[in-house]
């Protein structure tokens, strides 16, 4: 009987791809079966292939792993169950309020650099301050389709005017690498590697701070300090729009804020 129980797990797509993902959230099967409101022995069921999941627990156990939208289709699949949800173009009709919307946030971020990107760093737009990041950027690099993270740790990119690029660009690509810890990608593995191969060694030091990396950025008038944030679309139901990312890089000084504001406008 055991050895039957292996061999279905292994031919089984859905039973393999549920204790994939169980084990890559370090999550035992009872806390995932309380979770998702069903018995351990249902899920052992399931993760052996000796039970069958209706549409609706393989929905809820999606859910609870914190899948995204387009990993939860695939476990659809995986189970015999079509899509539920779509991945539209984005210059699409049905997306053309999120478009208007997108356009409507960057100017607002005017005078600071906010840029629009799809997965992996693929820009999709960007306001009039993402010029800072561009001068003196090779013109095959701005080419499109632009990839933001390589335009950013290419030597013939930013990267060149970057005064802390060791501490930053590791911030960058371990940033990367906890995402590909999350939802495995081949085509992400082989950007991170990539981009590990532009950056020098980073030696940490006493005064490190982690996470809490500034870009340090040459200019004209000087050294600019920049932190950013993220914003996600996290109740999108359109893979498309799920994974869109807005990236704004705001001043963390004075000086900063002030060359900003001069260069840009107040707007």
């Amino acid at each position: 009987m055991t050895t039957m129980a292996v061999a279905t797990t292994t031919t089984n797509p859905f039973a393999q791809q549920l204790r994939k993902w169980r084990m890559r959230r370090r999550i035992s099967q009872l806390d995932l079966a309380i979770a998702a409101e069903t018995s351990q022995r249902y899920l052992s069921f399931l993760e052996q292939g000796r039970s069958h999941p209706g549409r609706t627990m393989v929905v809820r156990l999606a859910e609870v792993l914190q899948l995204t939208l387009r990993e939860r289709n695939g476990l659809l699949l995986a189970a015999g169950y079509a899509p539920i949800f779509p991945e539209s173009a984005l210059d699409a009709p049905e997306l053309e309020p999120v478009r208007l919307a997108l356009e409507t946030i960057l100017e607002g971020h005017i005078p600071y650099p906010a840029v629009v990107t799809r997965p992996f760093g693929m820009l999709v737009a960007a306001n009039k301050g993402f010029e800072l990041l561009t001068e003196g950027c090779a013109p095959e690099l701005l080419e499109a389709p632009i990839n933001v993270l390589r335009l950013a740790l290419h030597p013939e990119g930013l990267a060149r005017r970057v005064l802390n690029l060791p501490e930053w660009g590791r911030h960058v690509t371990d940033s990367l690498r906890n995402r590909a810890g999350r939802s495995p990608s081949p085509d992400l593995d082989e950007l991170i590697a990539e981009l590990d191969g532009y950056l020098p060694q980073a030696d940490p030091g006493p005064n490190h701070l982690g996470f809490a990396v500034p870009l340090r950025l040459r200019c004209e008038s000087g050294e600019l300090r920049l932190i950013t944030t993220i914003t996600t679309f996290a109740t999108a139901t359109d893979i498309t729009l799920a994974e869109l990312h807005l990236e704004a890089f705001l001043p963390a000084d004075r000086p900063t804020c002030d060359y900003l504001r001069n260069r840009f406008g107040t707007a």
